[in-house]
């Protein structure tokens, strides 16, 4: 091994080592007790030292959401491999079923990356703020729902009523969309993915995020003992408004 390469490997392991107290420190504590001189005393070296690995805080917070969003994305796609690659609907329940678990198992993670006032620390990806989808759940579910289109179209009125102001913002994420079940292998013809269609897959998507975010942070508006069925039964009638029978 050359001694360049051994710096190589050190630096490597050093940034590894850093990611990984502060993630302990986001989980233990919070995003707030992830700071510069806290990480520095529990790697063993100096804070100012950090800033040869981070160029600040923010770019520090910027790698820790990048590895958040990479697990959680990698666990949304363990869970897919075990649903029947045919039954669409179930893929989109093992999707966002698994999603929610995830947040209620990890909250200070999935508020570092899903509830951040911070764009750039929201999103996962060099370009993220570029694009309308950044986030590894939106990546899954805009997959899961390409398949959906491509195996059964939406009936023809699902979504008819959309809104004059929305069509432009719809038509931009319709090509997103479409772009999606492209990069899966699919093909759908863009006439068959109506404004509509793409207005109810919007809806959804706010719709689980609202639940989830509401649930993680403690918020609902009323008591509720077990927000699991609730849940189910949101996802049942997104499906059914759709066009699918309901899940078990």
């Amino acid at each position: 091994m050359t001694e360049a390469t051994r710096r190589e490997r050190m630096r490597a392991d050093t940034e590894r080592e850093i990611r990984r107290q502060a993630r302990a420190l986001l989980v233990e504590h919070g995003r707030d007790a992830v700071t510069l001189r806290a990480i520095a005393r529990e790697v063993g070296i100096t804070a100012p030292a950090l800033y040869r690995y981070y160029d600040s805080r923010e770019d520090l917070l910027r790698s820790l959401a990048e590895d958040v969003c990479a697990d959680l994305a990698a666990e949304l796609d363990r869970g897919l491999a075990g649903v029947d690659e045919h039954d669409v609907a179930a893929q989109v329940f093992a999707v966002c079923r698994g999603f929610r678990r995830w947040a209620l198992a990890h909250p200070q993670e999935f508020a570092l990356v899903f509830a951040s006032t911070e764009d750039h620390l929201g999103r996962c990806g060099p370009d993220a703020h570029r694009h309308v989808v950044g986030d590894p759940f939106g990546r899954v579910f805009l997959r899961v729902a390409g398949r959906l289109i491509v195996a059964h179209p939406m009936p023809e009125g699902v979504g008819a009523d959309v809104p004059a102001e929305l069509h432009a913002d719809l038509a931009a994420f319709r090509q997103v969309l479409l772009a999606a079940v492209d990069a899966d292998g699919s093909a759908v013809d863009e006439a068959a993915l109506t404004l509509g269609a793409v207005h109810h897959i919007t809806q959804c998507w706010v719709r689980i995020y609202g639940h989830v975010a509401l649930e993680v942070f403690g918020r609902f508006p009323f008591a509720v003992a077990d927000p699991e069925p609730l849940f189910d039964s949101m996802l049942s009638r997104m499906l059914s408004e759709a066009g699918f029978a309901p899940q078990p």
